[in-house]
């Protein structure tokens, strides 16, 4: 579904990604993870079509998408969470639906599956009930659902996360999880970055670690979920405990 190939990319003359590979197929999740700095958020942002890559390619189902603007990338079927959620303060959760719906058009790639507002608030129900309140009023999980949602009204073939799990108390993240997994299933093909092996490792197929825009370790999901010996020598992480957390940005609100 997803390949990308010899992959490289940077800011204002350095290179940050540095001929990257990495493949997620229909209905897998493919996990990167790696510390701060590693060029996981560079690599989704070169994905979606918000950074020119200065060299490599990318592309989706047969369809070469390599520097494409971020509006071609989305339509052509990619669609992305953003580290930090960015919901727009003043817009209620069904605004935000309704203005995120973008119906496959004519001529478009086939997609896994056509997501309504409707279907959306039938897979993330608290969304359904907060429908009238605005983006600022909403706890950082439902920030986390209403992001989700609006990426999810692309239709899209791909789906990238950043960091999704940033922030949110440990029940959420649970929640977070199963919900990257039932996607999964339904055959949308997902790229999750994070910094934290231990939350990536638990719906991962597939985990690539990045040191320095480079891949340094590729794991299969199961075998690093039996024995995880190698994904912590890779980070350079001691064997117990392996969730580094990261402090709120705001207190968490149920």
């Amino acid at each position: 579904m997803l390949e990308i190939t010899g992959l490289t990319a940077g800011y204002h003359g350095g290179t940050v990604l540095h001929g990257l590979d990495l493949s997620v197929p229909a209905g897998t999740v493919h996990a990167v993870v790696g510390h701060n700095g590693a060029g996981k958020t560079t690599l989704v942002h070169t994905v979606a079509g918000l950074l020119r890559p200065g060299a490599g390619s990318v592309w989706l189902a047969g369809r070469d998408v390599t520097g494409q603007p971020a509006h071609r990338v989305a339509r052509a079927g990619i669609g992305l969470v953003p580290q930090g959620r960015r919901v727009f303060a003043g817009l209620t959760v069904a605004e935000h639906l309704r203005l995120a719906h973008r119906p496959p058009r004519r001529g478009d790639a086939p997609r896994p599956s056509v997501w309504t507002p409707a279907r959306v608030l039938e897979l993330l129900p608290r969304l359904g009930e907060r429908r009238g309140n605005r983006g600022a009023d909403l706890s950082g999980g439902e920030q986390q659902m209403l992001a989700l949602g609006r990426a999810l009204l692309g239709s899209p073939s791909v789906l990238l996360l950043d960091e999704p799990t940033e922030g949110l108390a440990p029940a959420l993240v649970g929640q977070v999880q199963a919900l990257v997994t039932t996607l999964a299933d339904q055959g949308i093909a997902v790229l999750l970055v994070s910094p934290s092996p231990e939350k990536a490792v638990r719906c991962a197929r597939t985990l690539t670690v990045m040191t320095s825009g480079r891949t340094t370790l590729r794991l299969d999901g199961t075998k690093a979920r039996q024995d995880p010996a190698a994904l912590h020598a890779a980070l350079d992480l001691a064997p117990a405990p392996l969730e580094r957390s990261k402090p709120y940005l705001r207190p968490f609100r149920a």
